[in-house]
């Protein structure tokens, strides 16, 4: 096998420490995210990682740290859109939003489906990429709200859906996949709130997620000393938050702890839809990591990392062929693609090291390019 030589990109002299910062998180989300990806097709394991009556501790945080990736990526989405805003005007923002997000979700129903199932004619399942589509389109309408009104928005998204966890409705297919004749408002509800197939990632509160990006990106403009001191004691409070509500255990979270396994039940707050304390326990800690890593950034390791946070999109499509096609491969091979955690995260670090040139070379395109085509890619 060819040897891939790591060679970090230096970030433009221009860049502002908090925005490169921004890039080494998103890149450490989309390395985690490959984790989860693989261990979906290569793990052994004949039951789910946060099932408490069957995991191990090593299945149960191989699955647990990959919590920190959906809600942490839709809301530096939203960071990027306010950044985005002091290079276009609020039209120019609004029409790229638009074009974006719908871009997004037709790529969802093709693209994405195809390289999950190397089969065109999959059903539909309505993912992350679905959602990050539809909340830019919200956002599109939202940047045109005083900021406390979008602030406002957001907070009762995020704060107040679980209120809504007693509403009833019905699955939308049975168990085979077959319509089950669902009504408009089962159809209605599980777009916004409660996840039954085709619709993994409800809507809410992930369009609040991205809106509290982009509430938050002012932060990142102030000064040093200020900024830090901000973002630190905001990531900090989020987290105790999450403590306070997970040990009350009253509100913020749809299903009971369990007493036979206290410490992994305190962490295994519920992700579909992402409850309060999900969102709490996931963007706290990120919120909180963004001055340390604005000290990773300059560094050798904070260069390569950077490398994967500047082409999101591009990164996302290529892994899910790339782990796909080594499944595949592999079945061929030895005659079967399931193997033991070890073997999850060796295959893991390969998808990530054979994935570092490819996104080396779009992030070097992206910067020497101004064609607009490629702020969708």
């Amino acid at each position: 096998m060819p040897t891939v030589t790591l060679q970090p990109v230096s970030p433009p002299a221009q860049r502002p420490p908090s925005v490169a910062a921004v890039d080494v998180l998103r890149g450490i989300v989309m390395i985690v995210m490959a984790l989860d990806h693989v261990r979906d097709f290569f793990s052994a394991a004949t039951f789910y990682p946060t099932d408490l009556e069957r995991t191990t501790p090593a299945y149960f945080f191989t699955r647990w740290i990959t919590h920190f990736c959906a809600p942490t990526f839709i809301f530096l989405a939203g960071v990027s859109a306010f950044l985005s805003s002091s290079r276009r005007t609020r039209r120019q923002l609004t029409t790229f939003l638009l074009s974006r997000g719908l871009w997004l979700v037709i790529v969802e129903l093709t693209i994405v489906r195809v390289a999950w199932s190397f089969d065109i004619s999959s059903p539909v399942r309505l993912i992350v990429i679905w959602a990050l589509g539809v909340s830019m389109i919200v956002l599109a309408g939202l940047i045109h709200l005083p900021r406390w009104v979008i602030a406002a928005v957001s907070l009762a998204m995020i704060a107040g859906h679980d209120l809504l966890n007693n509403v009833d409705s019905a699955p939308l297919v049975d168990a085979h996949g077959a319509s089950l004749h669902a009504s408009l408002f089962d159809w209605i509800w599980a777009i916004v709130h409660v996840p039954y197939f085709p619709v993994l990632y409800p809507l809410i509160p992930w369009i609040g997620v991205m809106a509290a990006g982009y509430v938050f990106g002012p932060l990142l403009t102030m000064p040093e000393a200020v900024r830090t001191r901000q973002l630190t004691w905001l990531g900090i409070a989020i987290t105790a938050g999450f403590i306070v509500l997970r040990a009350i255990n009253v509100y913020g979270d749809p299903f009971p702890q369990d007493s036979s396994h206290p410490f992994l039940s305190f962490l295994n707050a519920n992700k579909y839809p992402p409850s309060l304390q999900y969102l709490m326990m996931t963007l706290g800690p990120a919120i909180a990591a963004l001055p340390w890593l604005e000290r990773l950034a300059p560094t050798a390791v904070g260069r390569i990392v950077t490398v994967f946070g500047r082409v999101p999109f591009f990164y996302y499509i290529v892994h899910l062929y790339l782990i796909h096609t080594l499944a595949v491969l592999t079945a061929l091979l030895v005659g079967t693609s399931r193997f033991d955690l070890w073997v999850v995260y060796l295959v893991w670090i390969l998808v990530v090291a054979l994935l570092y040139p490819a996104c080396r070379w779009f992030a070097g395109l992206k910067a020497r390019s101004h064609a607009a085509w490629l702020s969708y890619l």
